[in-house]
């Protein structure tokens, strides 16, 4: 089979004169007690303009749903012809904006392929009857199209062989005439339960309470009072880059963008010599910066006891001590920690305190998530107290969409901690739904932080930590996503120096 795969694999690269990327066998075969069928993988790459890319989610209700599809011969081998035709004029379409979605047939038939194009954003469908054996057929070169409610089917596809199926609707049921219909989140938890105990998705429902008080949208819309003694048109931003760190980069171009100078710190730590050496000039680089920026990553790889403890166990050298004493204290600078820089904050005391303070138990912590698993999604996020420098250029009540990747971000505190902090105005965001209230459901706070906690800061605001990553924005990404990505994070820092 997987030589006959191979085969087909070869006929289709000559025929539609495209090579080949690359491949892999599967791990054919057995190892203790794990038993791998044979399998051809096969992978692609390929370079688009990205103005002309479109996502398999329905877009709208209303709209008119068109299956493209090629001849097959009695061999079951497709008219390369044909496809190259379809796909030829399935192009030009979507670069003049008359395709809103499209989805592949593929191996699970047209049903599977609707499903997924309905499960994105919760719009169902409702199709004419269609003949089973064709409804769950597998045709790899049928494309499903989403166009929209005042096109004709007709003159878009003239002289291509084309099925106007149905409608998208707005009753998110799947509809299929002559069939009972389903509502689309039935089918979505039927389709994903096999592996839900295996992988699970969601936690059971919990909710923390502070004075028996359910989770709550937090708001402190003070301004914080905080400013520099000495302002600067073009502060400089320092960064650190530690062993498994990897946030630098598009924290470098984000403060840039916003109008800093940056400095990038690779603590080189090869042998005991080098490290004290790199602890020197860090130290010096701090004590010319404005900003302090500890960026995400896996700081040691996390390992062992969890994450950031290497760098806190830098920055809890005399040198680096003194030299973040004299930023914050005599400087009024400012400091940020994303991700692993939050776990740091956290871990060294400087969130929430605001100083570097000794180790203990009764400290508030992140923790292991609570499904106990990585996670990697993008979340929204609600702003929760505008007390921070660098939440100046939002308000309280603003919804973000941003990009989350931990395995340690649950935020943990005592009752009277959280109550103090909320108090304070210290927490400085909140994971939330889309309706922009705080949420303990882990669909929208992954992580099962108390009281929905994703950013905290010091006392006067001048140190923020936060777990979602605010730096990876640019143009062009997640644009099938909606929502505003930009808390003016960096510029609202950059601004803290200027005005």
């Amino acid at each position: 089979k997987p030589f006959a795969a191979l085969l087909g694999a070869l006929k289709a690269q000559l025929a539609l004169e495209a090579p080949s990327i690359g491949g892999k066998d599967s791990m054919s075969g057995t190892f203790m007690d794990l038993n791998v069928p044979p399998a051809l993988v096969s992978f692609a790459v390929n370079v688009v303009d990205v103005n002309n890319v479109i996502s398999v989610e329905f877009k709208k209700t209303g709209s008119k749903i068109v299956l493209v599809r090629s001849c097959y011969d009695e061999k079951g081998v497709p008219s390369f012809e044909q496809y190259k035709e379809n796909m030829s004029r399935i192009t030009r379409l979507t670069e003049k904006k008359r395709i809103l979605s499209a989805n592949s047939v593929g191996m699970g038939g047209i049903f599977v392929a609707l499903v997924k194009m309905a499960a994105g954003n919760g719009i169902g469908f409702k199709i004419k009857n269609i003949d089973s054996e064709k409804l769950y057929k597998p045709d790899c070169t049928a494309l499903i199209l989403e166009i929209p409610a005042e096109e004709n089917a007709g003159s878009m596809f003239s002289g291509v062989n084309f099925e106007e199926l149905g409608a998208t609707s707005s009753d998110g049921c799947i509809a299929i005439e002559g069939m009972p219909s389903i509502k689309l989140e039935e089918a979505i938890t039927k389709w994903s339960a096999p592996l839900e105990d295996v992988f699970p998705t969601r936690m059971p429902e919990f909710k923390e309470k502070i004075d028996g008080t359910p989770v709550e949208n937090i708001a402190y819309a003070k301004r914080g009072t905080a400013c520099p003694r000495v302002k600067t048109a073009k502060p400089q931003a320092l960064i650190t880059v530690f062993s498994g760190t990897s946030g630098e980069g598009d924290a470098k171009r984000a403060f840039e963008k916003a109008g800093a100078s940056t400095c990038l710190h690779v603590l080189r730590d090869l042998t005991p010599g080098m490290l004290s050496e790199s602890i020197d000039v860090l130290a010096e680089k701090i004590r010319k910066s404005q900003i302090l920026m500890i960026p995400g990553g896996s700081s040691a790889g996390d390992e062992p006891d969890g994450s950031a403890k290497f760098i806190a166990a830098v920055f809890r050298d005399e040198r680096i001590k003194e030299a973040v004493a004299d930023l914050l204290e005599n400087r009024d600078g400012l400091m940020l920690g994303i991700c692993n820089g939050f776990q740091a904050l956290v871990r060294l005391g400087l969130v929430p305190y605001g100083r570097i303070a000794a180790p203990n138990e009764n400290n508030p912590a992140l923790v292991r998530n609570k499904s106990g698993r990585s996670l990697t999604r993008m979340v929204t996020t609600r702003v929760s107290s505008t007390l921070s420098p660098w939440f100046s250029g939002v308000n309280v009540g603003d919804v973000h969409t941003i990009s989350a990747s931990q395995s340690e971000g649950q935020f943990a505190a005592g009752e009277k901690q959280i109550a103090e902090l909320i108090k304070n105005g210290q927490i400085a965001a909140q994971y939330c739904d889309f309706d922009g209230n705080a949420s303990m459901d882990t669909c929208f706070n992954p992580n099962g932080s108390i009281c929905a906690i994703e950013a905290v800061t010091s006392p006067d605001g001048r140190i923020l930590g936060k777990m979602a990553h605010s730096e990876r924005i640019g143009k062009n990404l997640y644009k099938n996503l909606p929502g505003n990505y930009d808390q003016k994070l960096f510029e609202s820092g950059v601004r803290y120096f200027k005005d």
